[in-house]
């Protein structure tokens, strides 16, 4: 639950550092996980420190995780399509769990998260790549 509330949190910081827009993959396994998201250009050394600085810097916040259930007309209207990631919900799914980090982070998801961002711990990068044929970023974390 700590290392799937820190992809909300990771995401969060791709999107204020680098600007991306579109999440195309996640993993989590215990204290491990990775996102990988569309990206025009191989980011800084720089960039990658302060994505890091900033998702940690959101953690200690203590902002909550907020959760809402909402028909996904409804959703749609009030969010538009930034709920979404690449590989977009099912079409027969017509209500959905949005999952809120105050100002920094909101995004479809059905799945159990902690109650604050400082229940996540540190987040600690462990490697990043940029695969320019893909056009995608992939950063891998561990959460301590």
């Amino acid at each position: 639950m700590r290392t799937h509330t820190a992809l909300h949190v990771v995401k969060g910081a791709l999107q204020s550092v680098l600007n991306t827009k579109i999440t195309y993959s996640t993993y989590v396994k215990e204290s491990h996980g990775r996102i990988s998201v569309i990206m025009d250009r191989k980011p800084t050394d720089l960039e990658m420190e302060n994505i890091i600085r900033e998702a940690n810097r959101i953690v200690n916040e203590g902002l909550p995780i907020l959760r809402e259930v909402v028909p996904r007309n409804e959703a749609e209207k009030i969010y538009g399509n930034d709920i979404y990631d690449y590989f977009p919900v099912p079409p027969e799914v017509k209500e959905l769990v949005i999952v809120k980090i105050p100002g920094w982070n909101i995004n479809a998801c059905a799945k159990d998260h902690t109650q604050t961002t400082k229940e996540i711990g540190v987040i600690r990068l462990d490697y990043w790549r940029f695969r320019q044929a893909k056009r995608l970023l992939e950063v891998a974390f561990d959460v301590t």
